[in-house]
């Protein structure tokens, strides 16, 4: 699959109106052949993401907000490796999920169950506006104001919010997934089931808004599974130990879901 045209090395001459910022080409090889993202000097604060979204899309730049965490760990110490990345569109959501969940699920939930299958569409949509869903809860972030909001706005070269991982050779989920490419497959798969998008991203977390969130406890068992072969220390390392407590607390009618992997 050919890739778009990366904005970034023209930034300064693409008429973008931008505050002072960082090119990011620094990975764990040593630097890339060209910018892997840009992201804001000082913190985000409401309304930035909505701004760059509507800035940098017609220029094939996607928003994200980075996360420096309690160590103040910005992206260019994430040992980014884009040369581990292949391309999401040549990866099979649920071939990737079954084989995680074949790999990990007897062990971590002491069971011999099959894969479940793919989650169906949740019956009831929500509304028809995941991007003013994720200003929304972006701003929300923002909003909280020092010490606690850690974030800066970024823009990332992606042809759709769930490629931004790849797309700067994103490495947290590295003990489960060497390329996250494959991860990508499945959130470009929850962008069409239940219309997520990338709100932040730091040094191994993740944060997604959600569109369409499943609102029956049948459809967050089902899911329940999913985001378990996606991120089993979502469930192996919080107080929600189970697949039955993961989907009524974490899934049913949240509008957000957040992942870690250790």
């Amino acid at each position: 699959m050919a890739t778009l045209p990366n904005p970034l090395p023209s930034l300064a001459t693409s008429g973008l109106q931008l505050p002072p910022g960082t090119l990011v080409d620094a990975t764990s090889d040593g630097p890339w052949h060209e910018p892997l993202l840009w992201y804001a000097d000082e913190s985000a604060t409401p309304g930035a993401w909505a701004a760059m979204r509507a800035a940098g899309r017609p220029v094939g730049l996607l928003p994200v907000l980075v996360d420096g965490g309690m160590r103040d760990q910005w992206p260019e110490a994430w040992d980014l490796s884009p040369a581990r990345m292949t391309y999401p569109g040549d990866h099979d959501a649920e071939d990737v999920l079954s084989e995680f969940w074949e790999a990990n699920a007897p062990d971590e939930l002491d069971t011999e169950t099959e894969w479940p299958g793919m989650t169906p569409t949740p019956s009831v949509s929500g509304p028809d506006a995941p991007d003013e869903l994720a200003a929304a809860i972006a701003d929300q972030f923002a909003d909280l104001g020092e010490p606690l909001n850690r974030l800066r706005v970024a823009l990332v070269p992606a042809r759709r919010s769930a490629d931004i991982p790849a797309a700067i050779g994103w490495t947290g989920p590295l003990n489960h997934e060497n390329d996250v490419a494959r991860l990508c497959a499945v959130l470009r798969s929850w962008e069409d089931r239940f219309g997520i998008r990338i709100v932040t991203l730091g040094f191994d977390t993740l944060v997604v808004s959600v569109g369409r969130p499943p609102t029956t406890i049948e459809e967050a068992r089902a899911l329940a599974a999913e985001h378990f072969a996606f991120c089993p220390d979502n469930i192996d390392q919080s107080s929600l130990t189970t697949l039955e407590a993961y989907a009524e607390k974490a899934l049913l009618s949240q509008d957000t879901w957040s992942f870690w992997w250790d």
